[in-house]
């Protein structure tokens, strides 16, 4: 080693994390506990808000004066009207409550104003219940990630959470499965280019993937356990993401083909469903184990085939051979050039994508 030492690095994380049966219950405590002042707001949308959102606000208003913001998604708009209602209401914290729009809205907002948050997520869509990291819409509709606040406490209900449509569960796990190729890919371009590594964040990353993979047999449809199974990996996903200071061990090559998705074929599929199909093929293009990929999806109930997201085969190959151009930051399996036609095509075919 030569030259003066000069790293330094700041992690936030969350405080207090609360998940399992009926834990909702806790809110008004944990709130108090955490020392915040006496008015809030609740984030949340309408469907949440019967889901949980006014048990929740039942449960905290002997103790704190709390409002609810309905909000319909994470862009400019939303995330106004939210920072709005926040200043009126002199609000102190912020409780989250609905699935990953809610919780990203939440973070901005928190980040923006200076306020902790809870998150109290009612699905698990993806692996952003407790990073630091936020996806938000721009202007043209394009996904953005940005950096945000990490919540000071997740309350996370498995009996909330298992009324929840399995889909979004399955696409959570699809999400968090696919750090596989994420993981080689961050591995690749610290080998190639250089690139800050964090061998404390890749080991957090791969174990909750690897949890996910070792029990997708036992997560099904209805049941309380499986929710129970699916969280700490959840969690862990998120946490790595906070302690790499970057999105890195979570995105890759996979979320680029799922972003390219979302800018030619919006609102095809879920985030997550996206991402589990796109680890399939770059785990493939990095040479690995594909079927274990796929095979984990499939008991789990993802998707793993392009109609199974409601693409073509012409849909798969156009994202493919976009999604290098998505994020020009990120070096991954695809190259500073990205995929040919023929090679996206190619590829899609072999691993059973088309």
């Amino acid at each position: 080693m030569a030259g003066e030492f000069t790293k330094a690095r700041t992690m936030n994380f969350p405080r207090t994390t609360v998940f399992g049966h009926n834990v909702l219950e806790q809110t008004a405590d944990i709130c108090r506990s955490l020392l915040f002042g006496e008015d809030g707001i609740i984030i949340t949308g309408r469907n949440t808000y019967e889901a949980a959102g006014k048990q929740v606000e039942d449960l905290v208003s002997e103790h704190f004066n709390v409002a609810p913001v309905f909000t319909d998604g994470c862009d400019h708009d939303n995330l106004e009207k939210a920072k709005a209602a926040a200043k009126e209401m002199r609000s102190t914290f912020i409780l989250a409550i609905g699935g990953g729009s809610k919780i990203d809205t939440a973070k901005l907002v928190s980040n923006d104003l200076g306020i902790p948050f809870v998150s109290i997520p009612t699905s698990i869509a993806h692996d952003g219940i407790c990073s630091d990291r936020a996806s938000m819409k721009n202007e043209e509709g394009a996904p953005l990630t940005v950096q945000a606040c990490p919540p000071m406490a997740v309350i996370a209900d498995t009996g909330i959470l298992v009324k929840a449509p399995y889909r979004f569960l399955a696409s959570g796990c699809a999400d968090v499965i696919s750090n596989m190729t994420a993981l080689k890919d961050w591995d690749f371009a610290r080998k190639i280019k250089d690139e800050e590594f964090s061998t404390s964040a890749y080991t957090m990353a791969h174990y909750a993937a690897e949890s996910l993979i070792n029990n997708s047999t036992l997560i099904k449809p209805g049941l309380e356990e499986s929710i129970w199974l699916v969280l700490k990996p959840v969690i862990a996903s998120g946490v790595s993401m906070c302690i790499a200071g970057s999105s890195r061990p979570t995105s890759g090559s996979e979320h680029m083909f799922s972003h390219a998705l979302d800018l030619l074929h919006p609102g095809k599929a879920l985030h997550g469903e996206q991402c589990g199909v796109g680890c399939i093929m770059m785990m493939c293009l990095h040479g690995g184990d594909w079927k274990q990929i796929r095979d984990a999806l499939k008991n789990i109930g993802a998707p793993t085939t392009a109609a199974e997201l409601g693409l073509s085969s012409d849909d798969v190959v156009d994202a493919l051979v976009a999604a290098n151009k998505v994020r020009k930051d990120r070096f991954t399996i695809l190259g500073e050039n990205g995929l040919t036609r023929n090679a996206a095509l190619n590829l899609a075919r072999t691993t059973g994508v088309i």
